[in-house]
């Protein structure tokens, strides 16, 4: 069987292929394409993959734009950093929609499906429906409790700034400058708090929209924020992620 993987950014491309591989090795990655126009001028002219991987929002358009100028498709799973795009998503027959970072289990059990819809020769929408509506309809975590001492303290998430990994603990940073530790890790936090609001920028940090005040560019690729309150070492956004944190913030 054969597969295109139609994502660009290089990383999270390689990334995927390199699961795909290790999860479905029946699963030939024929090409990997990362724009509406390289990927529908591929479709064109090769023959139609058993299945497809499509990240929703790329550089020149939309991945729906390229299934708009196919007749037919094949089963898609898209890919994509948001979860705004589920229902529209199902429209176009979705076999699965993964938010990135991908997890493997994920991609894992979204091949399984690709597995079952091949042997039934048909498709499975009521459950890719069911899929996508626990996903669009997720509940995020709201408030925090915070131990203080002997008491616990209240702390909504419109209260927070960011979230900092410093010396095996991680710490809830207020918009007034307080900052308190927390029984959470950095990957958690990333799976709990709706990413329209909150973002990884890298190992170290989880910030919210609302405390990026300065944008800079930076070598490698890679972009140098402010926040506040003030951070006092250098936050920087890893290359991996630069991509989806500009679109995160419609730069």
């Amino acid at each position: 069987m054969k597969a295109v993987i139609i994502e660009d950014e290089e990383f999270a491309a390689k990334r995927l292929g390199q699961m795909v591989a290790e999860l479905a090795p029946d699963l030939h990655v024929e090409s990997t394409l990362n724009s509406v126009e390289s990927a529908s001028a591929w479709l064109a002219s090769n023959e139609i993959p058993d299945l497809i991987f499509l990240d929703i929002q790329l550089n020149d358009g939309y991945g729906f734009d390229i299934l708009d100028s196919l007749n037919d498709h094949p089963p898609v799973i898209f890919t994509t950093a948001y979860n705004e795009f589920a229902i529209r998503g199902f429209k176009y027959n979705g076999l699965d929609y993964l938010l990135k970072p991908i997890v493997k289990e994920d991609l894992k059990k979204a091949l399984e499906k690709f597995e079952r819809n091949i042997t039934k020769n048909g498709n499975s929408s009521l459950e890719n429906l069911e899929n996508l509506k626990q996903l669009f309809h997720k509940e995020y975590k709201h408030r925090f409790m915070v131990k203080v001492g002997n008491m616990f303290k209240s702390f909504n998430v419109e209260d927070i700034a960011y979230f900092k990994s410093h010396e095996g603990l991680i710490y809830l940073y207020t918009h007034t400058s307080q900052a308190y530790p927390i029984e959470y890790t950095i990957d958690q936090l990333e799976n709990i708090l709706n990413p329209i609001h909150f973002f990884r920028i890298n190992r170290k940090f989880m910030v919210s929209v609302k405390s990026v005040v300065e944008i800079h560019s930076y070598f490698n690729s890679r972009l140098l924020l402010k926040l506040l309150p003030k951070e006092e070492e250098q936050i920087i956004v890893s290359r991996e992620r630069t991509t989806n944190f500009k679109r995160w913030l419609d730069m």
